[in-house]
């Protein structure tokens, strides 16, 4: 990857190759060579991995619980049973330490993860990972924004993390009236990066699990209001639409990268 100022080639009258992925999951190896071509990497969240619905072996829960508790609990929460799950869980837990240990393995994948970044990297937080921990681990080369703006090759970029509250409970789930203050807070931007989706039944449906996704009705209504570019996105593995047309946006899932290990491109 080259390494380089942001905006130079773009001063130049030269192009600007950025890549994006979002919904890593554990993918160290992938994230790795993501940046290769690129004149910069963006990454929408979702570094974690604490269960592969795929593959019920790999993930923080299953190190810790076993597969065959992976599969129970995957089951309930397929079933959309999660009052079970919920309890599941406890059981599970009970006589040990659950923070600790959780932030143990954690910290072991943001280690792996952060230092597969590319120099440079802009990244937000998905509804799975754990904000406070970004700081330790994100190196020079590694800028993180949340409800922040940032030009790359002459364009702007905004940035918004986390997910909205759901029954899964996930570690940056915050309530539609935080979120939507983020949003706000970003004013006009050429681009428009989040980790969920604007609220459009086809972005939000994910077809393998059979469910709506919490998409946002914030991001659509600044989507409408300011007209960016691009929408970009990830969190719904499966959608039922990976690209849109929003007015004069374009919005584009950038894919389940912990699956394909393929970013996805923008260039100008």
């Amino acid at each position: 990857m080259r390494v380089s100022e942001p905006d130079s080639r773009a001063r130049a009258g030269g192009s600007t190759r950025i890549h994006v992925v979002s919904d890593v999951h554990g993918n160290t190896e992938a994230l790795a060579r993501a940046g290769n071509g690129a004149d910069a990497l963006i990454c929408l969240g979702d570094l974690v991995l604490f269960l592969d619905y795929a593959d019920h072996s790999r993930g923080i829960f299953p190190d810790l619980f076993g597969k065959e508790n992976a599969d129970r609990i995957v089951a309930l929460r397929t079933a959309r049973r999660y009052d079970e799950a919920r309890a599941f869980g406890r059981e599970l837990w009970a006589g040990r330490d659950r923070n600790t240990e959780i932030l143990g393995a954690v910290r072991k994948q943001y280690a792996e993860l952060f230092a597969a970044f590319p120099t440079p990297t802009y990244a937000t937080y998905g509804n799975v990972d754990v904000p406070d921990l970004w700081p330790e681990y994100a190196r020079p080369g590694t800028t993180v924004l949340d409800g922040e703006r940032v030009e790359i090759g002459g364009r702007v970029f905004g940035f918004v993390g986390g997910g909205l509250k759901t029954p899964m409970n996930t570690p940056y789930e915050i309530s539609d009236e935080e979120y939507a203050a983020k949003v706000e807070a970003l004013g006009p931007v050429d681009v428009l990066c989040s980790h969920i989706p604007p609220e459009v039944p086809e972005l939000t449906y994910d077809t393998v699990a059979r469910r709506f996704e919490r998409g946002s009705r914030a991001l659509l209504e600044a989507i409408r209001a300011t007209r960016p570019r691009y929408a970009l996105f990830g969190h719904v593995h499966q959608p039922l639409v990976r690209r849109m047309r929003i007015g004069t946006t374009e919005c584009v899932n950038v894919g389940h990268f912990a699956s394909t290990g393929t970013p996805w491109a923008l260039s100008w």
